[in-house]
């Protein structure tokens, strides 16, 4: 049992890894308290290494004499519940998942952390400050650590392996040689800006609906194992693509396909109307897209499962695909604007594209083992460094021997 006046702040399991002491004080009449209980009990599931101390205090005597005591060694007031108390620190009150849930989960982190790094002792100089926390509250997206590999980082991680996307290349690159026959700077800039700004807002659209599946589907382990198992799928057919493109499965647009949107194409060259150009260019872009989706499927699908592994408000959601889908349509951006100054002409060859999707390939396939064996590795920078290292090595390897003559 806990002594009031030497309560256990942490311990080391059998393994010498540290166990970290969560002291929840709470009433059955509290209606703040009763909202956190769920959630409070999520965490003791969640967190291996946390040791749930559950202390109801309306039926319990002893247990307001156990909050005094431990509210006054923190020199606070045991005025009020929920209270948390862990790592001499102290949090009262509770609002919801999003908010006080998110903080006391960031908290609960540095402190497993700080002790695994620092093994102190749990009586003298181990005290949980500010500073240890490593961590800023950015307006939206919340406390972020350094210590771990950000939601932020991540998402720029994954956008911007997506936005090197073979298929949305080849389109955009294909329509913008057709238009260097017409030598007009604007209306490159115009048609460019159109299809790259609709292509943005369909993969956002896509990326909602996964994002909304998976929200409904809720966090549990099988789903997150059956997206694993996609994302490597997916990427094995990209792999594969490099080898034998076109073989077999393949996700590329359809050789039946390119003939329609080659049409379409050369119809925004003989368009004068800027009302039927501006209309013709949304089409298009909504056609080419469609195409594209299952091209692009594995990237989205990854990100939007592990962003609903986080408990965030559903705006905070939405904010988060939007930077995603900005970093995603950035290449996309910088070649029309190059097109536009130089007026060239440049086309992706077989052999750029299936290099992409070797390159797209490996690292979905890296991300889809993990999302598979071990999810907590996509808050680890170094697991995220290895992701990028590995496939862009090993993408340079392959394409040095295998390279066609």
């Amino acid at each position: 049992s806990t002594s009031i006046d030497d309560p256990i702040w942490y311990e080391k399991d059998i393994n010498n890894k540290p166990v970290v002491h969560l002291y929840f004080f709470w009433s059955s009449k509290c209606p703040h308290c009763q909202t956190a209980l769920p959630d409070i009990l999520q965490m003791e599931k969640e967190f291996s290494w946390l040791r749930l101390h559950s202390l109801e205090l309306l039926d319990n005597p002893q247990n307001i004499e156990t909050f005094a005591s431990m509210a006054s060694m923190l020199n606070s007031d045991a005025l009020s519940v929920p209270t948390f108390m862990f790592c001499r620190n102290i949090i009262n009150g509770y609002d919801d998942k999003q908010s006080t849930g998110k903080e006391l989960r960031s908290y609960l982190k540095a402190c497993y952390q700080f002790i695994l790094k620092n093994n102190p002792d749990n009586n003298t100089d181990f005290i949980l400050s500010p500073e240890h926390l490593n961590s800023i509250d950015i307006p939206f997206f919340g406390i972020i650590s350094f210590d771990d590999y950000s939601l932020p980082i991540l998402t720029i991680f994954i956008a911007g392996m997506d936005a090197f996307n073979p298929c949305a290349f080849f389109v955009l690159l294909v329509l913008l040689s057709m238009m260097v026959h017409a030598q007009s700077r604007k209306k490159m800039l115009l048609i460019g800006g159109i299809f790259v700004f609709f292509s943005g807002a369909i993969y956002f659209a896509f990326m909602s609906a996964w994002l909304n599946l998976f929200i409904y589907l809720g966090e549990l382990r099988a789903i997150t194992f059956v997206a694993g198992l996609i994302a490597v799928a997916i990427a094995t057919i990209n792999i594969k693509d490099f080898f034998w493109f076109k073989k077999g499965i393949t996700l590329s647009i359809s050789d039946n396909v390119k003939p329609k949107l080659f049409d379409r194409m050369r119809h925004l060259l003989r368009v004068d109307s800027l009302y039927t150009v501006i209309f013709s260019t949304v089409v298009l872009a909504i056609v080419a897209n469609s195409y594209e989706l299952l091209c692009t499927a594995g990237f989205p699908m990854i990100y939007t499962r592990i962003l609903t592994l986080e408990s965030l408000p559903i705006a905070t959601y939405y904010l988060y695909l939007l930077l995603y889908n900005l970093i995603y349509i950035m290449p996309l951006l910088i070649i029309v604007l190059l097109f536009t100054i130089k007026l060239g002409s440049r086309k992706l060859s077989e052999q750029e594209g299936t290099s992409l999707k070797l390159l797209s390939g490996i690292m979905m396939m890296l991300l889809g083992l993990i999302l598979l064996i071990a999810p907590d590795l996509l808050n680890n920078l170094l697991a995220a460094a290895c992701i990028l290292l590995i496939s862009i090595s090993t993408t340079w390897l392959m394409v040095k021997i295998f390279k066609k003559q």
